[in-house]
């Protein structure tokens, strides 16, 4: 389904998972707490990047959890002539829009970055959060128009985004 078109409260139900996310916690966790890998922070239950308060307890958060183990919860697949011929463009566009998103939204980061050789030939981003697939097909379909669209599979508790130029 194609979202470009539609307001945004519509869109974002394409995204919420309809089963229990196993990387979320399963009941409160302990406050504050920080992850001993990115240092982001919990408190007053959320996820920061504010200063880890003293007496913090130490633990593992899902964005790391995920990158730990390859479990995306989001897969952008780009193709066509224009991410061939601008590539680095595309990424760096890709890399900002993260950047701006992570800042407010912790658990939301790009896992990996890789080219797909088999056809369709493209690029596929991995995230951590759908909602950043989701944001980053949206900001490429923004800048340079092509085809978006994003579904989300329930069986595998993921969004498959495309963007094609």
């Amino acid at each position: 389904m194609s979202t470009s078109h539609l307001p945004r409260d519509k869109k974002d139900r394409s995204v919420r998972a309809r089963k229990h996310d196993p990387y979320k916690a399963k009941g409160k966790l302990q406050e504050p707490s920080v992850c001993r890998e990115c240092k982001a922070v919990y408190h007053k239950g959320r996820w920061t990047w504010d200063p880890a308060p003293a007496k913090s307890h130490d633990l593992v958060c899902p964005a790391c959890e995920r990158i730990r183990d390859g479990a995306p919860s989001g897969v952008l697949l780009l193709t066509g002539e224009f991410v061939a011929s601008h590539r680095n463009e595309v990424l760096g566009l890709a890399r900002n829009e993260e950047a701006r998103v992570k800042a407010e939204h912790p658990l939301a980061r790009i896992i990996k970055i890789e080219d797909q050789a088999e056809a369709p030939v493209g690029v596929i981003i991995t995230t951590t959060d759908p909602h950043l697939a989701r944001r980053i097909g949206e900001a490429l379909h923004h800048a340079h128009h092509g085809t978006f669209t994003c579904r989300y599979e329930e069986s595998e508790d993921l969004l498959r985004a495309n963007w094609e130029s």
